[in-house]
Formats: structure tokens, C-alpha cells, sequence
């Protein structure tokens, strides 16, 4: 069974944006070849947010969104779907109590419920999954 592991949108967008490349983030991307990432039900609205964003900033074009998606699409990235119920009360009360937005408790209570590792650029999400217990996902191990 490959490596799984919960994955953020800050991963993500990295792979989209040159200025946003890093190293860890084209390891987690290499590291999709042999592991699986897990989603929440708000990566795939998130995702889209973002691209949407850096279109009408004339970051990128339609074009480049779609070819995104399509790779995005190509991916072994499952997203799993919640009942509104449990984000309203579960989600948002990890939200409040690591003081992180609603969509970054989305990624950590996955990866808490799931006892996952998290792959994640984000700074706030990063201690917060570190108080919770949660490791980062180290891509260099799934190798």
C-alpha cells in the first residue's frame, strides 16, 4: 500500500507558481508518484479561488488554469467529503482553538481523523498541526 499523507493548498499553488517553487514542494509532488494525498472537501474551492484570483491579477491566463487543472486531475490527490454538520461544529472548533482559518482546520482535522501526516508551506498550519500532534509528510522518505 503506498504512503499516504494529507496535503495542503499552499503545496499545491507552489506547483502553479514559479515564484512560489520550493524544494519541499517539488518533493511532494515527486513523492505523489509512490504516495497518495488526502483532501478535504474545500481543496477542490480553494484551489479554484486561488486560480481564479491570480487570473483577474493577470498572474496567469485561462490557459495556463486549465492545463493546471488537467495535472491537477492527473494526480493520485483524493479529496473526502464531509457533512456540513461536521465542519460546522467540529472544524470550526479546531479553527478556534489553534487560532487558524476554517480552511486550514479543514486540512489538519483530516489529517488528525486520519492520524496522516501533513505536507504544507503554510507557517500558522504548520505549528498548529505541531501542538495537535500531526508530523509533516517528509517526501524524501517516500521515495
Amino acid at each position: 500500500m503506498p504512503a499516504r499523507f494529507v496535503i495542503d493548498n499552499s503545496i499545491v499553488m507552489a506547483w502553479c507558481f514559479n515564484d512560489a517553487e520550493d524544494d519541499y514542494a517539488d518533493a511532494v509532488l515527486e513523492g505523489l508518484e509512490t504516495s497518495k494525498a488526502l483532501a478535504p472537501a474545500v481543496w477542490p474551492l480553494e484551489t479554484g479561488n486561488v486560480l481564479l484570483v491570480a487570473e483577474r491579477r493577470q498572474r496567469i491566463n485561462r490557459a495556463a488554469t486549465v492545463r493546471f487543472l488537467e495535472l491537477l486531475d492527473a494526480l493520485s490527490i483524493q479529496v473526502e467529503h464531509e457533512s456540513p454538520e461536521r465542519m460546522f461544529k467540529e472544524v470550526v472548533s479546531l479553527a478556534r482553538e489553534q487560532e487558524i482559518s476554517t480552511y486550514d482546520a479543514s486540512y489538519l482535522d483530516l489529517a488528525m481523523r486520519r492520524d496522516l501526516p501533513l505536507a504544507t508551506r503554510d507557517s500558522a498550519l504548520v505549528k498548529a498541526a505541531h501542538r495537535c500532534g500531526i508530523p509533516l509528510f517528509e517526501p524524501f522518505g517516500a521515495r
